[in-house]
């Protein structure tokens, strides 16, 4: 069935993309195009007879010239067919031809050989996203009764599917358009597929070093010694042009001479040459069946466009060919599991083993944190280098340590955040079972660091803090505070809340700890301890020990100045068996101590320890940290706010009439906008214009007094003091002056129409806005009008979707919140009113990517309800998100 339109669609490019497959490699998908006709052929008679008839329903050994023509000859909009590749082979197609206005019959045919990677499942989401973007939202197929694996592609994709039985056939039939159970059946399988593939990298069996030198000063010599020295426990490669073997390893002249073994092609690369030599080792790598590659060499992006554009070569060549990059300009891995022992990261020693697993950006960084965790004592589980950041991200990254049982602290060091809105919904998961700590520069305005390509923003600055925030994660200012958490969060529990006892051997040094505490947010309840200066370890431990003994204490920190004649170990002793004896949060702080910062453990605590400060700010500022998140995981978050009487579905028919002929977008007037926002119950107050003083009395006459008269110059709408609002006009007389009076002011102070609007109750007027960001997707911010957001910027902001905790938190957030609560004798106004009102844009900005701005301005909130006075939207076709309703790897994602 034709849609009508005679013109050819061209070739819809953005439904291109790099997808991870359930077992960790990767695919290409995109449109099948006319020279596809013999890949096809190639792709159909390579198909057992039994997967062609399950497909067919009868034998086809192969394509006629006819079913091959028609197959690759598609319009994009009612016939569309997608084709997943590895290399230059087509390994999976999937199809719609549309047999109604809104419905469409959908099949798939997955290669033999790829059976069980989870193609089908891939692409239906992307079929599905193709075909509501042409307005098919209905899928129908037939299957045969047989094909146990294409039903369960249709059955677990967690679409409702009505299911019917004629002829020997399986009819199906369900709704493509996105719930919340086959977003969640999405994300599930994305966590797991991106858990694998950064598995095979951290954990390989066999390594391939393709750069080694003899020069013991060259970057290649350096990996293969601290490779070896680490005591990597699988098999080591190397590949050099001349050498018959380096450092006692049998060398080959390239990874096609590398010898056949039983367990399968090397999982990992580790490529140390020169830029313009990488991508043929590269395609050499692909050829082998090698599973991963770390890139330590620079000469990319961070060069210029150039190399930005070789480092996009190399990331289409490996994900074509089902490989993951860590890289490049990579500092490299490290794996401290006893199983594994990988260290490619350019250390001479293998990190000690620990909970804490390590993500790195910028190769500076990775040289300072790795350094001063070494310093600490403080262990590792893994770290990632991810230099560039072309294909790896923090992201893939948390995915992995979500799962893996031998970290349980995580610590990014980011530089860019390539896809915020997938790092928002991997975090939150992941904060509510393991600590997430962040530090990240660039957030100045000398821009992001070289190499760093990522879409550009117009969100404030404050968004990424918020996104931090809602997702759990603790922001910390610098690597030192991140590892001051981190060994923290590590070697003690969570506190059960804010109350802390103070210790320390100096009363001037207790009062100090306590007034860090206070200003931190903390308690002192009992307040502090101080125990003489001439006390030594062990009476020092008897208060410490009674002190954490002491009824209604979350934590304790304990302050500790070394007296003449005391041994600094023995005062380490004594803090950690205090501290292994308690359930409580215990911190020390050892002033005038030779490292005082790391971790005092005792013999017999096993793995437990107490992290230890040189000052009582930097103990107090982790433990403050520590206690908010603690707070934060406590607390319930609530359900994903989903407000009544919403319709989705007409919104986007109002979006799409608007944006018709419109390809630069389109502000909505006013009644259009009211249309919109009525789809998501958001009632704007009408405002009728006026041309003069009867005018004006006409319109009254039809609201009702009292009634507002505002000018509609942006500038001035809603300032009273500038003479743009008259509010509680009474009857017509008074009505006719002010509109004479502002009328003549207003030509002075540049001009603008009049409108009338029926006043509402008295409240406090706020202003809700939402922006669609390039790089974040919808922002949505909340603020109080007035001199607080104009002048002091208090504005709060959420990263939808948001839960009804997450918009209770945004009205709460703002400094002059109070106002909302009663502040000064002020009777409190309806605040669950105005947080429906955040919700259901929160909802519009969700769903309605095209709506690149919009603000409710004021919403004043009343004692009871919250009523909208002014609205204005703007409008923009959508150039995609990052992080949409389909499985798909972005740069650095």
């Amino acid at each position: 069935m034709s849609t009508g339109s005679q013109e050819k669609p061209p070739y819809p490019a953005h439904w291109e993309a790099d997808v991870v497959l359930a077992d960790g490699g990767t695919a290409h998908l995109r449109p099948i195009t006319p020279d596809d006709v013999e890949a096809l052929q190639a792709f159909h008679v390579k198909q057992s007879p039994e997967s062609t008839y399950l497909r067919f329903f009868v034998a086809m050994p192969r394509l006629s010239d006819a079913d091959a023509q028609h197959f690759t000859h598609v319009d994009h909009v009612d016939r569309v067919a997608l084709v997943a590749t590895v290399g230059d082979d087509i390994v999976g197609v999937g199809r719609y031809d549309r047999t109604g206005p809104r419905t469409a019959e959908v099949a798939f045919n997955v290669a033999d050989a790829q059976q069980g990677r989870g193609l089908g499942s891939v692409l239906l989401e992307h079929l599905a996203a193709a075909a509501r973007e042409n307005g098919v939202h209905r899928f129908v197929a037939e299957v045969l009764p047989q094909n146990r694996r294409m039903l369960g592609v249709f059955r677990d994709a967690g679409y409702e599917v009505q299911h019917g039985y004629e002829d020997g056939v399986v009819s199906l039939s369900f709704d493509i358009d996105p719930t919340e159970r086959s977003l969640a059946v999405m994300e599930s399988r994305e966590h797991r597929a991106e858990f694998r593939s950064v598995a095979a990298l951290l954990a390989p069996r066999s390594v391939v070093l393709v750069g080694a030198s003899r020069r013991e000063d060259a970057v290649g010599h350096r990996l293969l010694r601290d490779l070896l020295a680490g005591g990597f426990t699988g098999r080591i490669h190397v590949v050099h042009p001349e050498a018959d073997q380096m450092l006692g390893v049998p060398a080959h002249r390239s990874i096609a001479d590398l010898p056949v073994e039983s367990q399968g092609p090397v999982d990992l690369a580790v490529i140390a040459v020169p830029a313009e030599s990488v991508l043929p080792v590269v395609h050499d790598c692909a050829r082998a069946g090698v599973r991963g590659l770390v890139i330590v060499s620079g000469g990319f992006a961070e060069t210029g466009p150039e190399g930005l554009e070789r480092q996009r070569a190399l990331v289409r060549v490996a994900r074509a060919n089902g490989l993951r990059v860590i890289g490049p300009n990579s500092w490299g891995v490290v794996n401290t599991d006893p199983q594994v022992r990988l260290n490619v990261g350019l250390l001479a020693a293998l990190p000690a083993a620990g909970r804490v697993g390590l993500f790195c950006q910028s190769e500076g960084a990775s040289v300072a944190t790795l350094d001063n965790a070494e310093h600490r004592g403080l262990g590792l589980s893994t770290f990632v280098s991810a230099g560039n950041r072309a294909d790896v991200s923090g992201n893939d990254c948390m995915q992995y340590w979500e799962e893996d049982p031998r970290t349980s602290v995580i610590g990014l060091y980011l530089e860019s955040t390539g896809n915020p809105r997938k790092f928002s919904r991997i975090a939150r998961r992941l904060a509510r079972s393991k600590p997430v700590v962040v530090v990240r520069s660039g957030g100045s305005s000398f821009g992001l660091a070289p190499g760093h390509a990522v879409r550009a923003t117009r969100a404030p600055a404050e968004a990424f803090d918020a996104m931090l925030a809602q997702s759990g994660c603790i922001r910390v200012g610098t690597v030192h505070e991140l590892l001051d958490v981190a060994e923290l969060l590590a070697d003690q529990p969570l506190p059960a809340g804010p109350r802390v006892g103070v210790v320390a051997n100096s009363m001037a040094l207790a009062a100090l700890v306590a007034d860090a505490c206070l200003a931190q947010g903390l308690e002192v309840p009992h307040g502090p301890t101080s125990v003489p200066i001439t006390a030594g370890a062990e009476e020092f431990l008897r208060i410490l020990t009674d002190v954490t003994a002491e009824d209604g204490l979350d934590a304790v920190v304990a302050a500790f100045v070394p007296p003449v004649g005391t041994r600094p170990e023995a005062v380490g002793t004594a803090l950690a068996r205090a501290a292994a004896g308690t359930d409580v949060t215990v911190v020390a702080c050892l002033l005038g101590m030779p490292d005082a910062r790391g971790r005092l453990a005792h013999p017999s605590s096993g793995t437990e320890a107490v992290p230890a400060y040189p000052t009582p700010e930097e103990a107090v500022r982790a433990l403050g940290a520590v206690t908010r998140y603690a707070a934060w995981r406590r607390r319930d978050p609530g359900p994903r706010v989903d407000p009544p009487g919403r319709d989705p579905a007409a919104a986007r028919r109002l979006v799409a009439d608007a944006l018709r002929g419109s390809p630069q977008g389109v502000d909505l007037g006013a009644d259009a906008a009211r249309e919109l926002l009525a789809c998501y119950g958001l009632q704007v107050r009408p405002m009728l214009p006026v041309h003069g003083p009867e005018d004006a009395v006409a319109a009254a006459d039809r609201l009702g007094y009292p009634v507002a008269l505002k000018t509609t110059a942006s500038l001035l709408r809603h300032r009273a003091d500038l003479v743009g609002v008259r509010l509680d006009i009474a009857d017509a007389d008074e009505l006719r002056a002010d509109v004479v009076q502002m009328s003549q002011r207003l030509t002075r102070v540049g001009g603008g129409g009049l409108v009338v609007q029926a006043m509402v109750p008295g409240g406090v007027a706020c202003v809700v806005r939402s922006v669609e960001d390039p790089l974040y997707g919808p922002v949505v911010s909340f603020g109080v009008c007035g001199d607080a957001t104009d002048l002091l910027g208090d504005w709060a902001h959420g990263i939808p979707p948001l839960t009804t905790g997450d918009v209770r938190d945004l009205v709460r957030s703002l400094r002059a919140a109070p106002k909302l609560f009663g502040h000064r004798g002020a009777r409190p106004v309806d605040v669950p009113a105005l947080e429906d009102v955040v919700a259901r844009v929160s909802c519009l900005a969700d769903d309605l990517p095209e709506v690149e701005e919009l603000e409710l301005n004021p919403v004043v909130v009343a004692e009871r309800g919250a009523f909208v006075l002014g609205a204005a939207v703007r409008l923009s076709p959508s150039e995609g998100r990052a992080d949409g309703t389909r499985r798909e790897l972005t740069a650095g994602s």
